[in-house]
């Protein structure tokens, strides 16, 4: 199935465009002239001689011109109808954004789109879905207004849902974390496409770099395991998979009309694949961010943790110990002596690394530049709390500085405001994940870890 045409469109129909702000066939034909799409752009609405400053058509017969995309957000029983008229159009792909389907029973109604689908070789993705996001071909078929939900920037990182509302609550994480977007695929009911043509397609994808999937169920799971088996062996795949318990596979079915499985059974088979688990959305974030912005792999789990507050290092030092796979690493006799010479008189010289209130970026960076020579030493933490006088972004800059010339990994916590908040956003912006807390970033660290050890065994 080609989802290209649907993910970068040289032409979208908008059927179900509408003058009044509450359709939400409003809200997606205002989406695209927001984002500052540069295709050509076509409202259908049988009732409107123009949309905006559009000319709207009756039907997507009626434009005679070559369509990609046409995305459809009108009551579910005219769908059918539609849909035939952009086979007839031979529109490429479709996007079915309305409920009504087979989540409320209405089994044969998505049944009949979907043969529609298959008769006139369109793509179909949905129905009761958000559709796709692409910022790099400003393709938004979100019916969430850009004022209520953050859109990424570009990115390396894409991410496929069958859930709306989590997909969209990503996406607001995602924007205001500071990393980017490369594709988003809200695939709801699944009628057509499902969850083996979006991953090999995004496999397939030269600008994702890592995959991120929220699953309620599996539609084809032999096809799907046969295809995740050489998935995580192409690019990092994060996965959360609802059903855990019988009670939440339940409502994963009245959701998306999607049949979950045994969850420990996916679980197994994941973990042998190479994917990442995550247990919920915030895992999902922590370690999407780390896979998509650590060129280096890791490979040792030794730790050394640089802080400038004593608190927030033994946090760090307790969360890197309570991991599983991690250890603090024990600096070599010759990293003591070079650190006495150069790190304030307050500095304890173990690990973790206390640089003491006042440190400012340059003390930071002669502790990098000792660290990073150490062979006991494989990935750093460094904390950096900007409440402190010599915290700046002189300091931002530093960090994100050696975060891309030392070859280890390393990651940064930062926690506070407004202020913190502005540098978190530099450093993230720059390739330099940010965690908030001491536990997701040795979390993050943990996984990082795991996926390195995969890649060297499967090589």
């Amino acid at each position: 199935m080609n989802l290209e045409p649907m993910l970068a469109p040289r032409s979208v129909a908008v059927i179900g465009a509408s003058n009044n702000p509450d359709k939400v066939g409003h809200v997606i034909l205002q989406n695209y002239i927001d984002a500052g799409y540069e295709g050509k752009l076509f409202p259908v609405n049988k009732n409107a001689e123009r949309i905006g400053n559009l000319e709207s058509f009756k039907s997507v017969l009626d434009i005679g011109e070559d369509i990609d995309l046409a995305v459809i957000a009108i009551p579910a029983p005219l769908v059918p109808q539609v849909m035939e008229e952009c086979g007839k159009a031979k529109v490429k792909t479709v996007i079915v954004v309305s409920g009504g389907f087979a989540e409320i029973g209405e089994t044969a109604l998505e049944e009949k789109i979907a043969r529609i689908a298959i008769k006139h070789k369109m793509a179909l993705v949905g129905p009761n879905c958000l559709g796709v996001m692409n910022p790099r071909s400003r393709v938004d078929t979100l019916f969430l207004p850009t004022y209520k939900l953050g859109r990424p920037t570009v990115g390396g990182v894409s991410f496929m849902a069958q859930s709306g509302a989590v997909g969209s609550t990503i996406l607001d994480l995602i924007s205001s974390e500071g990393f980017g977007l490369s594709k988003f695929i809200s695939y709801g009911n699944a009628a057509y496409a499902d969850e083996v043509d979006i991953l090999e397609y995004l496999i397939a994808d030269k600008d994702t770099k890592v995959i991120v999937m929220y699953l309620e169920g599996i539609k084809r799971p032999k096809e799907f395991l046969e295809l995740a088996r050489r998935a995580a062996k192409a690019k990092p795949i994060v996965v959360l998979k609802a059903g855990k318990t019988a009670e939440g596979a339940a409502a994963a079915h009245s959701h998306t009309a999607a049949l979950s499985g045994n969850y420990e059974t996916h679980m197994a088979l994941f973990r042998q694949f190479g994917f990442t688990i995550a247990d919920d959305l915030s895992d999902l974030l922590y370690y999407a961010k780390i896979l998509a912005s650590e060129s280096a792999a890791a490979t040792g789990n030794r730790v050394a943790v640089i802080t400038n507050g004593g608190g927030a290092g033994v946090l760090a030092a307790d969360a890197v110990a309570s991991t599983s796979n991690l250890k603090l690493a024990e600096f070599s006799a010759e990293t003591v002596k070079a650190l006495k010479k150069t790190m304030p008189i307050l500095s304890s010289m173990r690990n973790p690394l206390d640089l003491a209130g006042d440190a400012n970026y340059a003390i930071y960076g002669n502790a990098i530049d000792i660290l990073q020579k150490d062979k006991n030493v494989d990935m750093f933490i460094i904390v950096a709390l900007f409440q402190t006088p010599g915290a700046d972004d002189r300091l931002a800059n530093e960090l994100v500085r050696y975060k891309n010339s030392i070859g280890k990994p390393m990651i940064a916590i930062s926690i506070g405001a407004a202020y913190t908040q502005s540098h978190k956003t530099m450093m993230e912006s720059a390739g330099l994940p940010v965690y908030d807390s001491p536990s997701s970033a040795a979390k993050a660290l943990s996984e990082l870890l795991k996926y390195s050890e995969y890649k060297r065994r499967r090589r």
